[in-house]
């Protein structure tokens, strides 16, 4: 596995192993980002069961201000700090704890432009549908959502307020992709805070 574009080019990524390790392939990751880079470009990105970052550190790469990468597995964290030392790019940090705990506990003020959420192909749909709803909150207006899922696997049942497109299957992955649509305040300006 490697960032494939942007400041660091060509860095090759430790990756743990086990059955419960999945890093999202460089052809999808090159797909996904062709598709995403007017977005990344100064983005604040949580990376979602981050692994060993290699879809967080490629939004590093490519320009994103900052990404929080959230992972709770020891030999992930172990190649994802690695990794993080080894990129080498400002922003980025590591919060080590589950995901439904991280999302309870929240980031500050943090809204994030950009989610990447790559959930064990395992997880049951209605958990997946809890983390989406959840992340409602941290998400600023125009957010992109994106869950890989098991090409056998259901399409995710989004929250209210998200315009859902068309998803992209890459052999044993699918990529689904939602952008966040807030409804308009009274005021006209976006009802998220």
């Amino acid at each position: 596995m490697r960032v494939i574009a942007g400041a660091a080019k060509g860095r090759r990524l430790t990756v743990p192993t086990g059955e419960h390790v999945r890093p999202t392939a460089d052809r999808t990751k090159e797909a996904l980002f062709g598709s995403l880079q007017s977005v990344v470009v100064g983005a604040h990105v949580l990376d979602l069961y981050a692994g060993s970052g290699g879809l967080g550190l490629e939004a590093a790469s490519r320009g994103a201000a900052s990404v929080t990468f959230v992972e709770r597995d020891r030999r992930a964290l172990e190649a994802l700090r690695h990794n993080v030392e080894l990129v080498d790019l400002p922003g980025c940090e590591i919060v080590a704890r589950p995901v439904e705990a991280a999302i309870a506990h929240g980031f500050g003020a943090r809204r994030f432009d950009l989610v990447l959420a790559d959930p064990p192909y395992d997880l049951d749909e209605d958990a997946v549908a809890g983390l989406l709803a959840s992340l409602v909150a941290l998400l600023a207006p125009g957010a992109i959502l994106v869950v890989e899922r098991g090409s056998r696997s259901p399409a995710p049942r989004w929250p209210a307020h998200v315009e859902v497109h068309e998803p992209r299957r890459y052999g044993a992955a699918t990529l689904h992709r939602a952008t966040y649509a807030p409804p308009e305040a009274p005021n006209g300006t976006n009802g998220a805070s």
